[in-house]
């Protein structure tokens, strides 16, 4: 099959064309103030360079950073309302309390609070109050508003609360774009909303952004189905991402750490994924990036839902370096790289200067670094290795040293040697390694929720299901499923035997429905 893989950074637009585990091109470019130009270079660049033009293009596999920006930028979010289930109970902290103002103020939410939900149990706390609903929906509708996110008390035992709900807003507005918190979020209702409702604000995006995609590739010629990154390192058919685009966030480095097994071989091992302007720092097991178990804000948003174990750190090709007190960052001079780095003619000095000085990257013109000073450059190098062995070993559950795997544009920035690894290992292409990644994903399905009623082996079962029909929405060809996480704990305190299973499946894309 011949793909197409593209990642989108703040740095630099990367695509490559492969065929089976073969690459035909690639391409790396500065991204572009206007993203969709600089997708519709990178993919006629790739395609141009082709050496099998005959064959034709099976899919595209799109890594893009759109939704986070929006968060991180309070910018192109959608007014969305907040519907929480859990009254009487929860009254003292309204939906999005937690948020920063200006982003609470871009989203400018209107926000509900219905009687109903359920206990810890799985009892009903109040018979769900319908009343209340439809004069919720009636307000969300003479408001002009089409997204919603609901939130119901305990959801992940039993989402009840929620699918009446969103049966009511149906019924009201049949057009909305409604976020149900049990399919995204886990136990802990704040950060369960929190996460819904950047879901409900990111919606309209989401549909503009693959609709913008797919003219982009239209404009290329390609007629073929095209796909999103996610961040647990898998892809997922365009409009079904749009429909969740939170499960964007972190794409590009999960692309990278998939790049990164792929090219080497390796299923487990650190990997720093060096752009232009951070570097992010993870672990990946069974050839997947390891997951997050805690709390992850998001724009300055507490979020629990499903994330890669990141350490994100200033430190890229465009790096600002202080050449006075030889402080490393965080500031950076990002896409502007090829105007302002010094090797590049401008008069900024960059971690790539740095590195150009010191022989460890031939890019630009090295004459014009050729006059710094070798105690600047040394200590530059000095507080790189620091600031990632520090790092590195942060992320690190063992004391035993770890083999590394260097990948991104910036990727040699990373030395030889760093205390705490075993090695450090280089491969061909780890400069479009996110890309690769991208292009190379697999589909996924997950369940996280609680099951009762059900013995073991019974609540696997039927999660694995519930799983492969994710899979099977989302792209993947039923007959090539694979279980590559699955655990479960029994909790005690609830009757019916009640457990939490986290299963995860991936899959091959079915490429027959083409």
């Amino acid at each position: 099959m011949k793909r197409i893989g593209i990642d989108v950074g703040g740095t630099n637009t990367d695509a490559v064309l492969i065929t089976g585990e073969r690459v035909l091109s690639f391409i790396k470019q500065p991204t572009t103030a206007d993203v969709m130009t600089g997708v519709v270079n990178a993919i006629k660049a790739v395609m141009a360079a082709d050496p099998e033009p005959h064959i034709a293009i099976d899919a595209v596999m799109i890594g893009t950073t759109h939704f986070t920006n929006a968060v991180v930028e309070r910018a192109r979010l959608e007014r969305a309302a907040a519907v929480r289930i859990a009254m009487p109970a929860s009254a003292s902290l309204p939906p999005m309390v937690d948020w920063p103002q200006d982003l609470f103020d871009a989203v400018a939410p209107l926000r509900f609070m219905v009687e109903g939900g359920h206990e810890y149990d799985g009892r009903p706390l109040v018979p769900f109050n319908r009343e209340q609903m439809f004069d919720a929906a009636y307000q969300i509708r003479d408001a002009g508003i089409t997204s919603v996110g609901i939130t119901g008390l305990f959801s992940p035992l039993t989402a009840e609360g929620e699918e009446e709900a969103a049966a009511v807003i149906r019924t009201v507005i049949p057009d909305a774009r409604i976020t149900l918190s049990h399919t995204l979020g886990r136990i802990g209702l704040l950060e369960r909303e929190n996460v819904t409702m950047l879901n409900a604000a990111l919606q309209g995006l989401g549909a503009s952004t693959v609709d913008a995609f797919r003219k982009a590739l239209v404009e290329c010629g390609i007629t073929a189905r095209f796909y999103l990154t996610q961040n647990d390192g898998t892809v997922v058919l365009a409009d079904v991402a749009a429909a969740n685009p939170v499960y964007s966030f972190a794409s590009g480095p999960t692309n990278s750490m998939r790049g990164a097994a792929f090219l080497t071989g390796r299923l487990d091992g650190m990997v720093v994924d060096v752009g232009g302007t951070t570097a992010d720092i993870g672990y990946l097991q069974g050839g997947f990036p390891r997951q997050a178990n805690n709390v992850v804000k998001i724009g300055g948003v507490r979020t629990l839902f499903r994330m890669p174990d990141l350490l994100p750190i200033a430190l890229g090709g465009g790096t600002i370096i202080n050449p006075e007190t030889l402080a490393i960052g965080p500031r950076s001079v990002g896409y502007n790289l090829l105007r302002d780095a010094m090797v590049f003619g401008g008069s900024i000095l960059t971690a790539t200067d740095i590195a150009v000085a010191a022989g460890l990257a031939e890019i630009g013109d090295r004459d014009r670094v050729k006059g710094l000073d070798k105690a600047l450059v040394d200590g530059a190098l000095a507080g790189m290795r620091k600031l990632l062995e520090e790092n590195v070993d942060r992320m690190k559950t063992s004391a035993e040293g770890t083999p590394l795997l260097a990948v991104g544009g910036g990727a040699f920035l990373i030395p030889d040697e760093l205390r705490g690894c075993s090695e450090v290992v280089r491969v061909e292409h780890a400069g479009v390694a996110n890309a690769i990644g991208a292009a190379m994903a697999q589909v996924s399905g997950e369940v996280d929720q609680v099951f009762s009623g059900l013995d073991r082996d019974a609540a696997l079962a039927e999660a694995e299901r519930l799983a492969r029909a994710q899979a099977v929405a989302a792209g993947a060809g039923e007959d090539t499923i694979t279980v590559i996480d699955a655990e479960d704990i029994p909790i005690a305190y609830l009757p019916g035997k009640a457990r939490r299973v986290r299963l995860r499946v991936v899959g091959d894309i079915d490429f027959g429905g083409k």
